[in-house]
């Protein structure tokens, strides 16, 4: 237990929930623990009582009583902090793509979950520390990609740009385009899928479906860049929404199914046998938005390797100038 503090809030917490205040000076402090002392009018902001919700501004003064600390909250704080060497700290450092004072670009590898759950205990999240360079904070994640999905990831660098980039990623003024090597090709080789869908199953065998009567609505754009005989297809799409697992499952809704992709392809999608990795051939490929300073960032993430080894493998030229900027889908 510590005694009583008052806190003045920063100009780069500005706008942020005193739940995510709290989340982030006090992570022992469970959520139902910050609801009850907020009841108990133990929390204050500038002396009034106040909610979880509770949009803070720069100078307020927030009142921090003493609260236990449980068992279970610092099992969990425990399991957050997982050891990174540094030959891993240095490899994750050399993915920075791009980094201003409040943004950092980097480029994922295959095989790295963005978040912890209950079988996984490496991922992202936990290795935000190794990129904080000069930062008075750690990196904050805003938007996901799945662990075997490569590419461009944009982090945080302040609370005030995590809140400003969720509220882009909202809004849809982030453009974001893919690369991935499909089995088959797709018929039209250019157009859109615009097909609804809905998550079904539990936590561990959670699957997206298509679903007409109560999915919500995907849209992807798509465009053949190359085929290779009509067995495989270069596929460049850009998702105008955000669904879970969204581009695997349009190209699944599309007979062609992601190279590597047993959830959604079963046997059809490792259909080019042992000539390529058995991984899954999806890569975040660009970015594009505009930074908390004002400034456009358009950035572009180079292939995995095992993707670089199958474009060699069907003599796709990673350099087309048709799939080199967001201009491929600009009429």
């Amino acid at each position: 237990m510590s005694g009583v503090s008052l806190v003045k809030v920063t100009a780069d917490e500005a706008g942020i929930r005193l739940d995510r205040w709290f989340k982030r000076h006090h992570e022992t402090l469970t959520h139902g623990g910050l609801e009850k002392l907020l009841r108990k009018g133990q929390v204050r902001v500038d002396g009034k009582k106040a909610k979880s919700n509770t949009r803070l501004e720069e100078g307020q003064e927030i009142r921090v009583p003493p609260f236990k600390v449980t068992e279970h909250s610092q099992q969990k704080k425990q399991q957050a902090k997982i050891y990174v060497s540094e030959e891993e700290a240095e490899e994750l450092r050399n993915r920075v793509l791009y980094k201003d004072d409040h943004v950092l670009v980097i480029n994922k590898p295959v095989g790295l979950a963005v978040q912890g759950g209950s079988k996984t205990t490496k991922h992202l999240d936990a290795m935000l520390d190794v990129l904080q360079f000069d930062a008075l904070e750690r990196p904050r994640l805003v938007h996901r990609l799945d662990k075997d999905t490569s590419g461009v990831l944009v982090l945080a660098r302040t609370v005030r740009a995590a809140g400003e980039l969720a509220k882009l990623f909202k809004t849809k003024e982030v453009r974001k385009i893919y690369w991935a090597a499909v089995v088959g090709t797709p018929r039209p080789p250019k157009g859109q899928i615009s097909a609804p869908l809905n998550k079904v199953g539990g936590a561990g065998g959670e699957k997206v479906v298509y679903d007409e009567e109560n999915g919500k609505r995907a849209l992807t754009y798509y465009q053949v860049i190359e085929n290779a005989a009509k067995i495989a297809s270069w596929l460049v799409m850009e998702p105008m929404t955000g669904r879970t697992h969204q581009l695997r499952v349009h190209c699944q809704l599309m007979n062609t199914p992601i190279v590597g992709d047993g959830k959604y392809g079963g046997a059809e999608s490792f259909a080019l046998g042992d000539s390529v990795q058995s991984k899954m051939h999806l890569h975040a490929r660009g970015i594009k938005f505009r930074s908390p300073t004002g400034k456009q960032v358009e950035v572009f993430a180079p292939l995995a390797e095992h993707m670089l080894q199958t474009w060699k493998f069907l003599e796709f030229d990673a350099g087309n100038p048709e799939a080199s900027d967001f201009s491929v889908f600009v009429d």
